[in-house]
């Protein structure tokens, strides 16, 4: 069965991964996505190991596993897109495509004649996204941008980890690429949005994205917990700005994560728990309980200190309140639901024999996503992208590759 994008064809001149990360969920949606590469070495992720993909021999191959993760799906064509006969290859490859994305630094696609004012004179619906750390304009837009640096700036750091007073206090990155992550998801959004509008009108349009916007935007209700009240949140470890207990509690026998969302809730805990906390005025309610935070917490911890995180869990659970273990990614693929929803897929490799993968997590009823095709080896398309979509001979082809064009 055709992918929901099926029939769209995406030329992908980013690297790294905001942008793979959108491209690869638009080729899991069925879109044909063309990787555009540097001929020798390809996108700067492919060398970001180890760990690598192994052989059937247990040795390293030449594919990273940052690679492997955010480039399913593609098809990989070199080209030396700083040589006019490579620019002129990337328009011939735009005049045939629906999307184009790249993550150059600001006017490099313009000096290549390759921006969006060029390539909509050859394909007016071409929809365009580039993403850069901070954006097209502004103070800082000629600054490169990186997912560590934006999570500073952005005040993502700010309200990420332990508090200051406490030991291991002090601002912390999310343990992945967050602002990243999320600008490939927002790309993906916009792009599709974009297509929809396209229908309609027939023509297509300029998407400028930027880490540092994403970033700002994603940090949700703490955003307006500063802007209603004037006060700039703090860092609060795994604690909740405004749900308590919304926390981990420390067990007998190891650590686990309560998320009591409302009062209901917390009244139904205190029953399984064998508390009275609940009928307790300073607790009755989230709000008191927030303003109450210093003197509710400790009591909580040391009830949880009566069980064992096995124990908590199969008490709370089946009875709805959110609770649960805090697994590492090893056991989180091991976690009965993880293993049920089959998140993990295992895709045929010239290389590996096999490359995991990790299964996106959209579920179509009517166009559900398939996996065919694994990250893709260097160049690997190129020939047949060529030779297929341009009509390209092979002579041709082998001219360029002399020229190191490709």
């Amino acid at each position: 069965m055709a992918g929901a994008l099926s029939g769209i064809r995406v030329l992908d001149l980013s690297r790294v991964l905001a942008g793979p990360w959108a491209t690869q969920i638009l080729a899991d949606m069925g879109a044909e996505v063309i990787k555009i590469e540097r001929p020798g070495t390809g996108d700067d992720t492919r060398g970001w190991g180890p760990p690598y993909l192994k052989d059937g021999e247990g040795k390293d191959t030449s594919e990273a596993a940052y690679f492997l993760a955010a480039n399913r799906g593609k098809k990989s064509v070199t080209i030396n897109v700083s040589k006019p006969e490579g620019q002129e290859l990337i328009r011939k490859l735009a005049a045939e495509s629906d999307v184009f994305i790249e993550n150059y630094k600001v006017g490099d696609m313009a000096r290549y004649g390759l921006s969006y004012e060029d390539l909509r004179k050859i394909n007016p619906r071409l929809i365009y996204c580039s993403i850069t750390g901070f954006g097209q304009d502004g103070p800082m837009a000629s600054m490169a941008g990186y997912d560590f640096i934006v999570q500073a700036q952005g005040g993502l750091m700010s309200i990420t980890g332990e508090r200051d007073d406490l030991p291991g206090g002090g601002p912390q990155k999310v343990g992945v690429a967050f602002a990243d992550i999320a600008t490939g998801l927002y790309s993906t959004i916009g792009i599709l949005s974009a297509l929809i509008q396209r229908a309609a009108s027939g023509v297509g349009q300029y998407i400028d994205m930027a880490l540092l916007d994403v970033q700002v935007a994603t940090i949700a209700n703490m955003n307006l917990n500063y802007l209603v009240s004037g006060r700039v949140p703090k860092r609060q470890g795994n604690a909740h700005a405004n749900i308590v207990p919304y926390q981990v509690f420390k067990a007998k026998d190891g650590e686990l994560v309560l998320a009591v969302g409302n009062d209901s809730q917390f009244a139904k805990f205190c029953e399984l728990a064998g508390v009275d906390f609940a009928a307790d005025e300073r607790f009755a309610t989230n709000a008191n309980r927030v303003r109450n935070r210093e003197i509710i917490v400790p009591m909580l911890r040391e009830v949880f200190l009566q069980k064992t995180v096995n124990e908590w869990v199969g008490l709370l659970e089946v009875q709805g309140i959110p609770v649960g273990p805090i697994n590492d990614i090893g056991q989180a693929f091991e976690y009965p639901q993880v293993k049920h929803r089959r998140m993990r897929v295992d895709l045929p490799h010239p290389l590996g024999g096999t490359v995991p993968q990790v299964a996106n997590p959209i579920r179509f009823s009517g166009t559900p996503i398939t996996y065919e095709n694994p990250p893709p080896l260097l160049g690997q398309h190129t020939l047949d992208v060529l030779t297929g979509l341009l009509r390209m001979s092979e002579t041709e082809v082998a001219a360029l590759k002399e020229k190191k064009i490709l």
